[in-house]
């Protein structure tokens, strides 16, 4: 079964992808640290939500199931 995703997955074209994601939505996080001698200066944490705009508007309206 796994092998079967795996095929699969390689005929995935970007547009293809691309079209997933924005009819889904996909959070991505980050966090970075920069440091000094052994002392953390800067802490940064990153949220970035990537969706279309039909797919925010229905999230927001509380529907849980997204339509095509």
């Amino acid at each position: 079964m796994q092998n079967d995703i795996i095929h699969r997955s390689k005929d995935i074209t970007i547009l293809e992808l691309l079209d997933r994601v924005l009819n889904k939505g996909v959070i991505l996080t980050g966090d970075i640290v920069i440091t000094v001698a052994d002392i953390d200066l800067i802490y940064l944490g990153v949220k970035l939500m990537l969706s279309s705009v039909e797919t925010m508007e229905q999230l927001k309206e509380g529907k849980t199931r997204i339509e095509k």
